[in-house]
């Protein structure tokens, strides 16, 4: 096995914001293009948010200690394909440059959609010319006239449609053609041949002007509102990144409070927040007493009261009164700034179900390219001669010397077999979308992600909503978990003294100042309970040396004036040689039979005393319990306690004996884990401290009540905040957001299925029926907005609804 490496070789996954990606085709090109660069682990690319995430592999130091860096070289590798990409900046974006950003966007859009509109304006006055239904008069002779139309075609192709073709031509050169080269060509070859049977009528080529400048209004229009849709999808992240105001009062000295820029506050500069303000930046409270609103950033809906010592989030809203804040950590490291960029990395890495789709949508574009070839050859060469009627009925349909009357019944306009050839693989280029394939997963996972951000809860990928949506048993941590995680020390014995008698009031202050200095080196929420007692005391706390934590079992080190102490279980202290004395096991079952876990404290290899602590449930346990087994969820609780410490908090939360596993290691977690996995998908739910080996192991670990240290954690999902209910609303997220990816993959292979032989004129022989060019452009718009739009309807689940 080969060894880890160390923690300054690691290096952090990279998001990249990519530009002109268009359909599934494109991502499938970024992504082999990034996995060809040196370095790259990994690459999940995003067609919705436009966004790449790279995990590239362990930095290999140089001789001088430093390391190439591999962004340039991952820049420009996509720049040779045509798509330019940036790093995304780490630091928030300010809300009023993030405003100006949005608009200059939404003005190019409308001017595309402008754009759009004229073209389709001036194109479907000329099919009426065309058509003989508009009186000549006025300016209307001058939408007869072949030129005036070539014109507009001319134009069109070299200013709004520049973009398209030129995106076309590099993706095709570069071996890997997609959505824009199957338009680029669609039009250029309307376009082209209009041309030549306009400049040489002999050639019987088609003339028809008026089909080029239509295409590209429909594609237009069809971008302009799937950005819209886009937009919406993505609405989540940019309401996180508005909960982090762009200023803050600083104080300085005794003077008045001066505005600032949050990015420009560093750790320790003292802040004035005032009642209606949202918190800029993590800090603690160092003067003043209110309440803060949390509902925005967690979900949950009553205000949390603060005072000094109390530590605040970025993004927390002041209800009461005026705070001293002093900065803790900068803005770009606050918990607001680092839960966007969790979503953010969350909705690049996409989920395995998307695998298949970006697999087709990669070859997709050969094969519709084959398809326009085979229909041009196959109408022109044989079919007209085995079905004369379908030019005749094109005939009959009326059309004039650069455009006609029928859309999608009775002929496409054309009188030769090459003509009608032409417009059909025109329809087949333009008609077929592999946007619908390569947006029908990520569309409803960002859509999900976010809706689920929302609320407090934090998938940290489309692989993790995939898993959650599958789920079929969860097992529960007990202590921090199905508790409060905050126990108190409800007694203290002391080994051979009276009770009551000043040696044991003595023995039991000393007991207690022993335990909580060797546990003031441990996380452990025990740890923090007997911390409390000794703080309720008035116990100075004593210099430890050594301290080591074992896993499971207990935490020992060198005590001043004391030696060797031991804090753990009782039967681990036995096994380090500690001997128990009849007095203790009394006073261990004593204890026990009240449901208390036991602490067992042991000086220079001597028991000394045992202490007692029990934990609460928290308030919404059982109720979670009983909404989680009406989902058809097994249910169990994994803990390392008493036996009858668990049996009284399984009894209390409705869990049933079966369900319950006390006195575990961590590695019999473990095992009880793959136990569990062999029969389904199973989740593991822990507070993400002292649980990590059994999130990771998991196929969802869910960490709980670890709002600020979400980036630190293993799990795949975190539920912020202190209850237990997001739990349930997480996984009904992620089972309707898996049931919008199922559904937008079956319409966006079924509409390509259908649609494309219709285009290859499959109905024209045996029904007259077949699809324009100027249709199957407005179809294709259509299929990618439908697929965008079913994803929005997950937004209509209400946040505190109950499955």
């Amino acid at each position: 096995m080969s060894a880890t490496p160390p923690a300054s070789s690691l290096r952090e996954p990279l998001l990249l914001d990519v530009e002109g990606m268009k359909c599934g085709g494109c991502v499938r090109a970024v992504e082999q293009r990034l996995l060809q660069t040196e370095g790259v682990r990994q690459a999940s690319v995003n067609l919705l948010t436009r966004t790449a995430w790279v995990d590239l592999e362990p930095r290999v130091d140089g001789p001088d200690g430093s390391a190439a860096d591999p962004l340039p070289a991952l820049l420009g590798s996509l720049e040779g394909l045509g798509f330019q990409a940036r790093l995304r900046p780490q630091e928030p974006e300010p809300a009023s440059q993030r405003e100006r950003r949005q608009a200059e966007q939404w003005w190019r859009h409308w001017r595309q959609l402008l754009v759009a509109l004229l073209l389709l304006l001036v194109s479907g006055l000329g099919h009426l010319a065309d058509a003989g239904l508009l009186a000549w008069r006025g300016p209307w002779p001058l939408l007869g006239s072949p030129w005036f139309h070539a014109l507009v075609a001319t134009l069109a192709l070299a200013f709004p449609g520049r973009p398209i073709l030129v995106r076309g031509v590099r993706s095709a050169l570069a071996g890997m053609p997609g959505m824009d080269t199957l338009v680029g060509l669609g039009v250029a070859s309307a376009y082209l041949s209009s041309l030549v049977g306009w400049l040489w009528p002999a050639s019987g080529w088609p003339c028809y002007f008026n089909e080029p400048v239509m295409l590209l209004g429909f594609v237009l229009t069809g971008r302009f509102l799937e950005e819209r849709a886009r937009y919406r999808t993505g609405r989540a992240i940019e309401e996180l990144g508005a909960l982090q105001p762009d200023h803050a009062l600083l104080l300085l000295g005794d003077g008045p409070p001066r505005q600032v820029r949050v990015g420009g506050l560093r750790p320790g500069d003292r802040l004035r927040l005032l009642p209606g303000d949202r918190v800029p930046v993590d800090g603690v409270v160092l003067e003043g007493c209110s309440r803060v609103d949390a509902s925005s950033l967690t979900g949950e809906p009553l205000p949390q009261s603060v005072e000094p010592g109390s530590e605040l989030a970025a993004g927390l809203l002041n209800v009461e009164s005026s705070l001293v804040l002093e900065v803790r950590r900068r803005g770009a490291d606050s918990a607001i700034a680092r839960i966007v960029r969790l979503v953010e990395r969350a909705q690049a890495r996409k989920a395995p179900i998307q695998g298949l789709a970006d697999r087709v949508a990669g070859r997709f574009t050969l094969l519709v390219l084959l398809l326009a070839l085979a229909t041009l050859l196959f109408w022109w060469l044989w079919g007209c001669r085995h079905w004369p009627e379908v030019l005749t009925m094109a005939a009959a349909a009326g059309h004039g010397a650069h455009g006609h009357g029928a859309l999608a019944h009775g002929g496409v306009g054309t009188g030769t077999p090459f003509s009608l050839g032409l417009q059909l693989a025109i329809a087949v280029l333009v008609v077929a979308c592999p946007c619908a394939l390569g947006l029908a997963t990520p569309t409803a996972i960002t859509v999900g992600s976010g809706l689920a951000a929302r609320s407090g809860l934090l998938f940290r990928g489309g692989d993790a909503i995939e898993t959650a949506s599958r789920l079929e048993a969860v097992l529960f941590d007990k202590t921090g978990t199905l508790t409060i995680g905050r126990p108190l020390v409800t007694a203290v014995r002391v080994v051979g003294a009276a009770p009551g008698s000043p040696a044991e009031v003595a023995e039991a202050a000393r007991l207690v100042q022993l335990a909580a200095s060797l546990e003031q080196h441990s996380r452990h929420p025990l740890a923090h309970a007997v911390l409390q007692e000794a703080q309720g005391r008035g116990l100075p706390l004593l210099g430890v040396s050594g301290a080591q934590t074992l896993p499971g079992e207990g935490v020992q080190g060198l005590v001043e004036g004391s030696g060797l102490v031991r804090v753990g279980r009782l039967d681990w202290l036995a096994r380090q040689g500690v001997r128990a004395e009849p007095a203790a096991t009394a006073l261990q079952q004593d204890l026990e039979s009240g449901g208390a876990t036991l602490l067992a404290v042991a000086a220079e290899g001597r028991l000394l005393g045992l202490l007692a602590v029990e934990d609460r449930p928290r308030a919404d346990a059982a109720a979670t319990v009983g909404r989680l087994r009406r989902l058809g969820l097994r249910l169990g609780l994994l803990s390392g306690d008493r036996r009858a410490s668990v049996e009284g908090l399984g009894h209390q939360v409705g869990l049933r004996p079966e369900e319950l596993a006390w006195e575990l290691r961590p590695e019999e977690k473990l095992e009880r884990l793959l136990l569990a996995h062999r029969r389904g998908a199973v989740a593991m739910v822990g507070d993400g401290i002292n649980d990590a080996p059994a999130l990771a192991a998991a196929d969802l670990g869910i960490a709980v009540g670890t709002g600020t240290q979400i980036a630190q954690e293993s799990a795949a999902l975190v539920v912020m905040g202190e209850g237990l209910d997001g739990i349930v609303r997480a996984l009904e997220i992620a089972r309707r957001t898996m049931a919008k990816v199922r559904q937008n993959l079956a319409w966006a292979f079924g509409y390509n299925l259908i649609v494309l032989p219709i285009a290859a004129g499959a109905l024209l022989p045996g029904f007259g029926l077949s699809l324009s060019p100027e249709l199957a452009a407005l179809l294709m718009a259509f299929s990618s907005i439908t697929v965008v739009g079913n994803a929005l309807l997950l937004q209509g689940l209400p946040r505190d609804a109950a499955p």
